[in-house]
C-alpha cells in the first residue's frame, strides 16, 4: 500500500510535520512544482497517481469547500480535479454544534450525491473536550471500507 498525504496549513496545526512517515504535499509544494506552462501541476498529477482518496479529518470549514466548489488549496485542488470513477472517502470531524448545524447535513448529502462515500463518525472525546461525534481512524466503519482496499494494493492520498 502506498500512501501520499496532502495536508492544509491549517491542519498541521495539529501534528508534527517531521512524524509523517510519508510523502507529505502542502499548499507550498503546489507552487514550487509549478513554474511554467508546460510543467506538471501537481494536483492533476496526485489525482492522476492515486486509485482512492482518504478525506480525514474532514472539518467543517473544508467541507463546506468542497460541497460548494471552492478549490482555494491543494487539498481543495484535488478534491475537484478528481476522477469521480474512483473512490473517495470522507471522514468528518468537527465539534459537535457545528456536526449538527443543518448546513453540515446538506453538504454531506453533495458529497455524497457527487458518489463520494461517508465514512461514519463515533462518539468520542473532541479536541474542545466535548464528547461528540468524530472521525476516528481505528472504527470499524473505517477499517470495514479500507480493508478491501488494503488488500488490492492501491496508492492513495490521504
Amino acid at each position: 500500500l502506498e500512501v501520499k498525504v496532502v495536508t492544509t496549513e491549517r491542519a498541521k496545526h495539529f501534528y508534527d510535520v517531521q512524524e509523517i512517515p510519508v510523502t507529505l504535499y502542502s499548499d507550498e509544494d503546489e507552487w514550487q512544482l509549478w513554474k511554467s506552462r508546460s510543467d506538471p501541476v501537481l494536483h492533476i498529477e496526485l489525482r492522476r497517481w492515486a486509485d482512492l482518496m482518504v478525506v480525514a479529518p474532514l472539518d467543517a470549514n473544508t467541507l463546506a469547500k468542497l460541497a460548494n466548489g471552492i478549490c482555494d488549496n491543494l487539498l481543495t485542488c484535488v478534491v475537484r480535479a478528481w476522477d469521480l470513477s474512483k473512490p473517495l472517502l470522507f471522514c468528518p470531524a468537527m465539534n459537535t454544534a457545528m456536526y449538527e448545524h443543518p448546513l453540515t447535513a446538506q453538504h454531506m448529502e453533495r458529497l455524497k450525491g457527487f458518489g463520494y462515500t461517508e465514512v461514519p463518525c463515533v462518539v468520542k472525546k473532541l479536541v474542545c473536550g466535548d464528547e461528540g461525534q468524530s472521525f476516528c481512524l481505528a472504527s470499524d466503519s473505517f477499517s470495514a471500507q479500507m480493508l478491501p482496499l488494503q488488500e488490492r494494493d492501491v496508492p492513495f492520498l490521504a
